[in-house]
């Protein structure tokens, strides 16, 4: 099986100018004929509000929902779509632009306006999906996008609430729904693919706390009840996980001539590292969790087990 770290050396993720660049050959594989125009002035909006720069909203400061999530999610859902059409799926290439553009704004929904100095994003995460939705919505009318592309936008958006049914969700065309999958998958895997999820997961904590305070005793706890939650996403991705793992091989194969679902070579890895390091106890644990200095950083903030 291929090293998850073969993943992130395909690309400069942490660099959003060349996640943007890849998208773009990734499209150029779909059509000579992709307008790149649209997609490009969406990722000049979210990069500009994630760092402050976008009127009338503050800079990102939700450190695990960051723009380095929602770059690795646009990417996932480009490669996705990739491997759509290389199934034979008949998505046009608007619709492709739609669909890519929903997955940059998805999770706006955790910016605050700029007169909201109370807490942090975090504490918008039972209603970011519809905050999200309503920023694409705005943007949409702006940038002239149709009524019918707007609520496929805003459908596909609506699909990442892990709080949602998919099956019992109302969606406005059968394209809206395929995308809308495609886009729950991507923002999954941007995460838990992630060669920094499980460190990460340190983050995610401080803002469920912010909203959720009972939901967890401790960063400890979170990561250890994380091996629980895989198995909530296998009940949520059982609908469509045969279908999205032959796209994603089916990209990796065109693009990199890897014959492999790269993100779940990823996932796998982590998942098997958490099942070793839960068995530890609370101190020990968390010296396992090595990655880009982010157990020094939450402590110098908090005490790790509050």
């Amino acid at each position: 099986m291929i090293d998850d770290r073969e993943l992130y050396k395909l690309l400069q993720i942490d660099e959003p100018r060349k996640v943007l660049e890849e998208v773009h050959h990734i499209l150029s594989l779909m059509s000579s004929d992709a307008e790149l125009a649209p997609l490009n002035a969406a990722f000049t909006v979210i990069t500009d509000l994630y760092e402050g720069k976008y009127p009338g909203y503050r800079s990102c400061n939700t450190e695990y929902h960051d723009l380095r999530h929602t770059t690795d999610t646009f990417l996932a859902m480009a490669r996705l779509l990739h491997g759509a059409v290389l199934d034979g799926d008949d998505f046009s290439l608007r619709f492709i632009i739609i669909g890519l553009i929903a997955a940059i704004f998805h999770d706006a929904g955790y910016i605050q306006e700029s007169g909201d100095s109370e807490g942090t994003g975090a504490k918008f995460t039972p209603t970011h999906v519809q905050r999200s939705m309503r920023f694409f919505e705005q943007y949409g009318r702006e940038t002239g996008m149709s009524v019918e592309e707007i609520a496929a936008g805003k459908d596909m958006i609506y699909c990442t609430d892990l709080w949602v049914d998919i099956s019992e969700i109302e969606l406005s065309s059968g394209i809206a729904e395929q995308m809308g999958k495609i886009l729950a998958v991507a923002d999954l895997w941007a995460q838990m693919a992630d060669r920094v999820y499980l460190e990460k997961l340190l983050f995610l904590y401080q803002e469920l706390k912010e909203c959720y305070p009972p939901l967890f005793k401790s960063h400890v706890d979170l990561i250890r009840k994380t091996v629980e939650f895989y198995g909530v996403v296998d009940g949520r991705l059982t609908y469509i996980w045969e279908k999205v793992n032959r796209l994603a091989a089916l990209h990796f194969k065109s693009r990199y001539d890897i014959a492999e679902n790269l993100y779940q070579c990823s996932m796998e890895k982590h998942k098997e590292y958490l099942k070793q390091i839960v068995k530890l106890p609370d101190d020990e644990l968390m010296k396992r969790l090595r990655r880009n200095g982010v157990v020094e950083k939450i402590s110098q903030e908090a005490p790790i087990g509050n």
